[in-house]
């Protein structure tokens, strides 16, 4: 099947970025997030306050040592170490204490982001599966895959890095700009004045960096579409040989994320080398203001300052720009996993599909009144279980009866794919369509399950309004075989039993026989334990639809639909399952759907659309009496597009 490409937008054309999001509404409910470890999160606060605290300390002994420590060493003649002992020993105590304390709340930090990230990524998963079939017709498996992959790895990084990042560093600036005030406030002002100015190139270069990484992230995921899509694709590209096509498509989606990332990633990277400067700036001036105000003390000044104060101060100026620098340089990491927090949460913020259904599945039987009734053993009679308003509840059997009574739908609100369509399929009937592609066959089986709903008209099984019945227990009494079939990763027998969870190994291989597939499960290397591995490599397309088949025959439900079931079965196979097709369709009320009219020829009623509308109805002999389009298409005189 060829994928589906869309035409990559001109690079030339001016980039239209998304408005920002709101990043402080996505920061606080990535904190809520984080909330969840508020144990680990309070040991981690207490690590990193110990941990910033003994650098902040630490330089405080320049003072000490300077002003008080030498001056009595050199007094004594160098004959008095103990000051200076003393200080060592407190400072390698000091010191140890960080160490051990980075060592501890990086350890914790990096369990608190693998927890949180677990918790983000199956809160996805669990409202992805919630989430209605047109949402996954309107984006792409890459483009989905992007959430769980690069969005959640900018988190991962973010939390176990950057976060602690930013509370070391905002410990450091408290405790420094502490120590900087008590050694001297008028310094202590200067510093505070150059900082400003910093502040305001962080504010302007933030803003138009967190654009750009929105729009970086927005480009990771078409990135990851287009690949995917030609992936699965590559032997219809190979065939058509639009190698050079898909070199220059991808070359043009390519490049939109470069200019993204290359935007994003300039601003964000020159936040460190401009306040880089502006510490050095600030360090090489407190220098010279401490030395006119060292050379004051003499005069005995208000602005007077000592040596040893001085040095400290100047050790607290590098040690204040730091942390602050190093704040500037987590921005491109913060902005990157607020930008992929957006994504992630606009998925789970997605509407999950709606089902206002009150109509239930249950077991049954008859009681002596011959009146169904509930009960909890599985009995094999299955009945509709329908409360009513007045507080009355009916039992209406499970049989299979589905009609269209002028049903009406649209995918785009736009274009009616079907119109005014009215049919019925009693049960045990077969009723097949045909008609060109787009002509609204697959359209009718995606009505009948509710993977979309109808715009106008109803839909009734066994009487009732399918809106009426919830969505699990009416796709639960239906099984579907799709011309795309899809395999698990595991064995042949999970495959199968996927149909039925709770099925035997006999059913499950009494549902192979059925559908022709245990003849050939027999040879595989383990039978029915063989593992199946990437959607099925290790079968030919037509042992993966026969195996389809037998999942749909171990689910053993009323109503069975054949999207093109056997389009991938050559005419031998085809005829020798026949007689197993007709035994599982044998008191079912199928629905079938064809390009191979001989596989229809049986069918009790045979369904010719065009345009979403019944052309033609009746049976293979009544069709071909009447010479019309069916006919046409029978005896080749006009060919399915």
């Amino acid at each position: 099947m060829a994928p589906a490409v869309k035409r990559p937008e001109n690079p030339d054309a001016k980039n239209k970025f998304q408005k920002p999001g709101n990043a402080k509404k996505t920061f606080a409910r990535l904190l809520g997030y984080l909330g969840r470890s508020k144990a680990m999160l309070a040991v981690v606060f207490v690590f990193v306050l110990f941990s910033s605290l003994a650098g902040v300390i630490g330089t405080s002994f320049i003072k000490t040592v300077t002003d008080d420590v030498l001056p009595a060493i050199i007094a004594s003649g160098g004959r008095d170490m103990a000051p200076l002992i003393k200080v060592l020993v407190t400072l390698g105590i000091i010191y140890a204490t960080g160490m051990v304390s980075t060592y501890c709340y990086s350890r914790i930090m990096l369990q608190v982001a693998q927890k949180t990230l677990n918790t983000i990524r199956k809160d996805l998963f669990n409202h992805m599966q919630e989430l209605p079939i047109k949402f996954f017709d309107s984006h792409t498996h890459g483009e989905l895959m992007s959430r769980y992959t690069s969005d959640t790895d900018t988190l991962r990084e973010c939390i176990s890095q950057s976060f602690v990042t930013l509370i070391t560093s905002l410990v450091s600036v408290v405790g420094t700009f502490v120590m900087m005030v008590w050694l001297s406030p008028l310094l202590a002002l200067f510093v505070v004045l150059m900082l400003c100015f910093g502040f305001v190139a962080i504010k302007m270069l933030g803003a138009r960096s967190s654009k750009y990484f929105r729009e970086q992230q927005k480009c990771v995921g078409q990135v990851n579409g287009y690949i995917e899509e030609f992936i699965e694709g590559q032997k219809v590209v190979k065939v058509f040989c639009h190698e050079e096509k898909a070199k220059a498509d991808f070359a043009v989606i390519n490049e939109n994320l470069r200019k993204a990332a290359t935007n994003a990633h300039t601003y964000a990277s020159v936040l460190m080398p401009v306040m880089g400067n502006i510490s050095y700036i600030t360090y090489a001036a407190v220098a010279m203001l401490g030395t006119v105000m060292l050379m004051m003390m003499a005069e005995g000044s208000f602005l007077a300052i000592t040596l040893g104060s001085l040095l400290a101060f100047l050790t607290y100026t590098r040690h204040f720009f730091q942390p602050i620098t190093q704040i500037s340089q987590q921005f491109n990491t913060i902005l990157m996993a607020l930008a992929g927090a957006e994504r992630i949460f606009e998925v789970i913020d997605t509407p999950v599909e709606e089902d206002n259904g009150y109509v239930t599945l249950v077991n049954a039987r008859k009681n002596a009144n011959g009146d169904l009734v509930e009960c909890e053993e599985r009995t094999g009679v299955w009945a509709w279980k329908h409360p009513h308003g007045d507080g009355t509840t009916t039992y209406t059997e499970w049989k299979g009866d589905v009609r269209f009574h002028d049903v009406t739908f649209s995918y785009d609100g736009k274009k009616n794919v079907l119109k005014n369509v009215s049919l019925y399929a009693m049960p045990g009937q077969k009723i097949a369509f045909v008609g060109s592609t787009g002509a609204g066959k697959t359209t009718i089986t995606n009505l009948i399950n509710r993977f979309y709903d109808v715009n106008e008209g109803k839909i009734t099984y066994d009487g009732i309004n399918i809106k009426k019945i919830k969505k699990a227990e009416l796709r639960r009494s239906m099984a579907m075989v799709l011309q795309d079939t899809h395999l698990f990763t595991g064995t042949v027998r999970d495959n199968i039993a996927y149909g039925r969870l709770d099925a035997t190994d006999e059913q499950i291989e009494n549902a192979a026989k059925l559908a022709n597939a245990h003849s050939f499960i027999s040879r595989l290397p383990d039978g029915y334990d063989t593992m199946i591995t990437g959607d099925g490599a290790n079968l030919s397309q037509g042992q993966r639809q026969l195996l389809a088949i037998a999942r749909a025959a171990v689910a053993d439900p009323p109503v069975l639909i054949l999207d093109e079931a056997t389009s991938s079965i050559d005419t031998r196979t085809e005829r020798l399952i026949e007689k197993g097709m007709d035994k599982l369709m044998e008191g079912r009320t199928v629905f079938v759907i064809a390009h191979r009219l001989s596989t229809v020829r049986n069918s009790d009623a045979i369904m010719v659309l065009e345009n979403g509308e019944i052309i033609e109805r009746g049976t293979h002999d009544d069709l071909l009496e009447q010479k019309g389009k069916y006919y046409q298409l029978y005896t080749g005189q006009f060919e399915l597009d």
